[in-house]
C-alpha cells in the first residue's frame, strides 16, 4: 500500500469527494427535472418526465396493485407514486454522483439514461402527441448531465501538497474548493429558477380554461329533476348526506396531472360503426341544445365492501341517447351494427359502454354542470359522461373528446385489457354508517343507519341482523329515484358486550345482496358489510 494511501488526509479527501459527488448527483437531478418542467410549458405538462414515468408505471401496473392502492391510499394514490417516483430517482441520482468522481463520463451518460427513460414513456403514452413530447426528457437530461460533468470537474481537479522528498511539493488529490461551491450555487439556483419559470408558465397555460370555466352560465333545464321528497335525508348524525357536496364526491383516476381544457376550444367528435351522420359539436353547441337535470348515484369499481367512493350528484347536461339517435345510430336489439361506445378522454383514457344500455331509456347523460355549478375540473369539465347503473369504469369517461361506436369484439378499452369485465352493471349495495367500526355506544336504544343502492333498479328492502340472530327489517327513508341511492335506519336495543352489526339490501327486481365476498376485480366487490362494536 503506498503512502499516499495511508496518509489519513487523502482518505479524507476521497470520502469527501464520495459525498460531494453524491451532493452533485442530487443537484444534476434537480437540474434535469426543473429543465425538463420549463420545457414542457412549450409541449405540454403531460410530457413532463415525472407525470410522463408516473403514468407509464400505472399503465404497467397490475390490476390487484391498483386496487390495493386506492384501498389503502385513496385519492392520494397519485400524489404517493409521485413522490416514490421522485424518491427512486433521488437515490439514482445520489448513486451516479458518488461513483462520478471516479467515472465522470459514465455518471454524464447515466443522467442522459434517465432522459431516455423520461422520453420512451412521454412518446408511449396513449395521449402522446408523437416525438415532440420527448423533448422536455431529452432538454432536461443534457441539461442534468452538463451539471454533473462540470460539478465533478471541480473535484477531480487536481490540488499541491507540501511534503515531497526536500520539502519539494508532491500531488495529492484535492478538489477545487471554490470553484464547485460557485458551480454547486450556480447550479442550485439556475435549477430553482427554471422550476419556478416551468410552473408559472404552466399555470398560466391553463388561465384560458379557469377563464372559460369561469364565464359558463348553465342555462335553466329544459326537463328539471324532480323535487327531493321529505324524507329523503334522515335526521341522524353520521349518516352521509344524500348529495354529496363536489368538494367531497370522490375521485378516482389515472391523471396524475387534471387536465385543464378549454371549453372554447374543446371539441367531441361522434364518429364509427352505424354512425350515418357523424357531428362534431363545440361546448356552447351543447349548452344550446334541451339539457336535462339529474339526481344520480356514481360508484366506482374500486369500492370495496362498505367503501367510500360512491356519491350522489345533480348533474345537467344532454342525452346521450337523443345524440345518438341524431347520427343515426341504432342499438343492437334494433339491428344496429355496433354494440359498444368507446369513449375518449383528453389524457388518452379510453372506456367502453353497452349501446343497447345506453339507448334503454335511462338517464345517460353528457354532463356539463355538477350541483348547480359547471363541472370541477377534477370531475372532468368541460365535459364527462354519466350513466346511471353502470360502473364507472365503463361509463363516466372525464375530459371526454372523443366518442367512437365499435363493437366489444373489435376493440378493449384501457380497463379490459387489464383484465376488468367488458361489462359492469353496479351491483345491490348497502353500508353501515353509524355507529362507526370499534364504536363503544351505551346500552340502550342505539340508532343503526346507513345507504343502500342499486342504481337504476332501486332499493326495495333493508335488513339488519346482530351477531348471528335474524334478520330484521329497516326503516326505508324515502326514495327519490331508482338512479339514486336510499338512506335506512334501525333503532337497535342494544345489550352490554361486543356485537357485530351485519346489513343486506334487496333491489326491486327480488335480487338480495349476496354474502359471498369477493374483491373488486373484475367488476366490482360483492359481500354485506359488518361492523364490530362494544357496548358499554
Amino acid at each position: 500500500m503506498s503512502d499516499d494511501e495511508n496518509d489519513p488526509r487523502d482518505r479524507r479527501h476521497r470520502r469527501a469527494r464520495v459525498w460531494l459527488g453524491a451532493l452533485s448527483g442530487v443537484l444534476a437531478g434537480c437540474a434535469a427535472l426543473a429543465v425538463a418542467e420549463a420545457v414542457s410549458a412549450a409541449v405540454r405538462p403531460q410530457a413532463g418526465p415525472v407525470v410522463a414515468v408516473g403514468g407509464a408505471a400505472i399503465d404497467r401496473t397490475p390490476a390487484a396493485v391498483k386496487d390495493w392502492a386506492i384501498r389503502n391510499f385513496g385519492t392520494a394514490d397519485k400524489l404517493v407514486l409521485q413522490a416514490g417516483i421522485l424518491l427512486v430517482l433521488a437515490l439514482f441520482a445520489l448513486a451516479l454522483g458518488a461513483l462520478a468522481p471516479r467515472f465522470r463520463r459514465t455518471g454524464a451518460a447515466g443522467v442522459l439514461v434517465f432522459g431516455c427513460v423520461g422520453a420512451s414513456a412521454a412518446i408511449s403514452r396513449p395521449d402522446a402527441s408523437g416525438p415532440v413530447d420527448a423533448v422536455p426528457s431529452v432538454v432536461g437530461a443534457v441539461a442534468g448531465a452538463a451539471v454533473l460533468y462540470v460539478l465533478v470537474g471541480r473535484l477531480t481537479r487536481p490540488a499541491r501538497r507540501a511534503g515531497g522528498p526536500g520539502g519539494a511539493e508532491g500531488p495529492a488529490e484535492g478538489w477545487d474548493r471554490r470553484g464547485f461551491v460557485l458551480a454547486a450555487g450556480a447550479a442550485a439556483v439556475a435549477s430553482a429558477g427554471a422550476g419556478a419559470l416551468g410552473r408559472v408558465l404552466n399555470r398560466s397555460s391553463a388561465d384560458d380554461a379557469i377563464a372559460s370555466r369561469a364565464r359558463v352560465v348553465l342555462p335553466a333545464p329544459g326537463s328539471p329533476a324532480s323535487a327531493v321528497p321529505g324524507g329523503t335525508q334522515l335526521r341522524i348524525p353520521g349518516v352521509s348526506p344524500f348529495r354529496t357536496p363536489n368538494r367531497s364526491f370522490y375521485r378516482v383516476d389515472t391523471a396524475l396531472v387534471v387536465p385543464r381544457i378549454d371549453a372554447t376550444t374543446w371539441r367531441l367528435r361522434i364518429h364509427g360503426q352505424g354512425v350515418t351522420r357523424p357531428l362534431t359539436l363545440s361546448y356552447d353547441a351543447l349548452l344550446r341544445r334541451e339539457l336535462v337535470e339529474r339526481d344520480i348515484t356514481l360508484t366506482c369499481v374500486s369500492n370495496e365492501v362498505g367503501g367510500p367512493y360512491v356519491g350522489t350528484a345533480r348533474w345537467i347536461g344532454v342525452r346521450l341517447a337523443d345524440l345518438l339517435a341524431e347520427c343515426g345510430v341504432r342499438p343492437p336489439s334494433e339491428g344496429g351494427p355496433a354494440d359498444q361506445l368507446v369513449a375518449r378522454s383528453v389524457d388518452g383514457m379510453t372506456l367502453g359502454s353497452p349501446v343497447e344500455e345506453l339507448m334503454d331509456g335511462r338517464d345517460a347523460l353528457l354532463a356539463l354542470g355538477m350541483n348547480g355549478e359547471p363541472l370541477p375540473f377534477d370531475h372532468g369539465f368541460p365535459v364527462r359522461m354519466v350513466v346511471p347503473g353502470l360502473y364507472g369504469y365503463v361509463s363516466a369517461c372525464k375530459w371526454i373528446r372523443d366518442i367512437e361506436l365499435t363493437t366489444f369484439d373489435a376493440y378493449d378499452p384501457y380497463w379490459v385489457q387489464r383484465d376488468w369485465a367488458r361489462r359492469a352493471p353496479v351491483k345491490t349495495q348497502s353500508r353501515i354508517d353509524t355507529p362507526k367500526p370499534f364504536a363503544r355506544p351505551r346500552a340502550g336504544t342505539v340508532m343503526v343507519a346507513g345507504v343502500a343502492w342499486a342504481q337504476h333498479r332501486g332499493i326495495d328492502r333493508v335488513e339488519i341482523r346482530v351477531d348471528d340472530g335474524p334478520w330484521r327489517e329497516a326503516r326505508l327513508a324515502a326514495e327519490h329515484t331508482r338512479d339514486t341511492w336510499r338512506q335506512w335506519s334501525y333503532a337497535w336495543q342494544a345489550a352490554k358486550g361486543g356485537h357485530t352489526l351485519t346489513v343486506r339490501a334487496t333491489d326491486r327486481t327480488g335480487a338480495v345482496q349476496t354474502e359471498r365476498r369477493t374483491r373488486t376485480v373484475p367488476d366490482g366487490a360483492s359481500g354485506r358489510h359488518s361492523v364490530v362494536v362494544t357496548v358499554e
